[in-house]
């Protein structure tokens, strides 16, 4: 018997054989269509493994209800800007300005205040507005213009941060001035006991952020367009989505969370001051492609940005008790930011 014969009498004689690689390929296919499906899958597992990794690590020390809320209360800005974030990146767009667009506002609210003499509930409303107004800008520079969102938004971050510091004349209003005229203005860095838990209320408002937005992406014609928007702009506007509308839209109440970030930076910080949450666009993005957001647009889950800020905020406590270097928290990012961007793009290939 030849080498051939033998060859197609072993293929043909080997049914099992064909039906494990059957069996393996469907398998790989179950999982890809699994995360194409449940994009926050993936980031809810990882979330996970961290906590239990850490626990085994530190023990009570770790699973304590201070511990716990103290990460929540960690990433309670970020998670707020990335919610403003993953907006825009769904519909295929970037925000390099949400950082910028956060302390303007709060800036805003705070000199209205001590500067003017305004009634603080009508600085903060003045400071949302601001938000919200940036964030038209650059919705209509990219939905009429036509630019790219990565340059406008660069290009506005770079203007927003000029004016804060021009018009703040790199100011900070302090803590006690704050308790003193305007207490409204730290509500969000007030706390409530539940058990033996203590949580701020930014951090309750994050996770309601989240939650609310999560309904409205998934059961509302906006949220439904939101995604169509991002996955096909052509033919979103040949069914009858208005596309230039919906990304002004998007960019606005990108803007008027970034406001509502802005006070609870307030509340976090205690203070008002121009230099701070300068990195705040960068982690924003961080969270939402650790989340499982792509990048791409059209596709992703809002709970996913959420889990992907708590995973940072996992690393950043447990390494931070275990002793270890800052850098460690970096290097652990890293990897996690191009490992999601590859299961991501794993996922498009397979699943298109």
């Amino acid at each position: 018997m030849s080498q051939t014969q033998h060859f197609e009498t072993s293929a043909a004689g080997s049914p099992d054989k064909v039906a494990e690689f059957d069996y393996k390929a469907s398998f790989g296919k179950r999982i890809q269509n699994a995360l194409h499906d449940t994009p926050s899958l993936v980031p809810m597992v990882v979330l996970f493994v961290s906590i239990a990794i850490f626990g085994l690590l530190l023990g009570a020390k770790f699973f304590s209800p201070f511990a716990l809320t103290l990460i929540l209360q960690q990433v309670a800005i970020v998670g707020i800007v990335g919610a403003a974030q993953s907006l825009v990146i769904l519909t295929a767009g970037i925000d390099l300005s949400v950082g910028a667009i956060m302390v303007l506002s709060s800036v805003v609210m705070g000199q209205f205040t001590f500067r003017y003499g305004l009634p603080v509930e009508f600085s903060i409303l003045c400071g949302l507005g601001v938000g919200t107004l940036v964030g038209f800008v650059n919705g209509w520079l990219v939905a009429f213009i036509k630019l790219p969102p990565f340059i406008v938004t660069l290009g506005m971050w770079q203007i927003a941060l000029a004016i804060n510091f021009l018009y703040s004349a790199n100011e900070t209003i302090r803590s006690q001035e704050i308790d003193e005229v305007a207490p409204l203005l730290h509500f969000f860095g007030e706390t409530v006991k539940i058990g033996g838990a203590v949580f701020t209320f930014g951090a309750i408002f994050m996770v309601l952020l989240v939650l609310l937005l999560a309904y409205v992406l998934r059961q509302t014609a906006w949220g439904r367009h939101v995604y169509a928007v991002g996955d096909d702009p052509e033919a979103a506007e040949l069914s009858g989505v208005n596309v230039k509308r919906m990304l002004i839209s998007v960019y606005m109440l990108s803007g008027l969370i970034c406001g509502f970030a802005g006070w609870a930076m307030i509340g976090r910080i205690g203070s008002v001051s121009p230099t701070s949450g300068q990195l705040s666009n960068i982690e924003s993005i961080t969270a939402v492609v650790i989340g499982g957001i792509s990048l791409f647009g059209g596709r992703g889950s809002i709970m996913g940005m959420l889990f992907g800020a708590l995973i940072v905020g996992v690393f950043t406590l447990g390494l931070r008790l275990l002793g270890a270097d800052a850098q460690w928290t970096y290097l652990l990012i890293g990897v996690l930011i191009i490992g999601a961007v590859a299961v991501d793009q794993w996922i498009r290939k397979v699943s298109g």
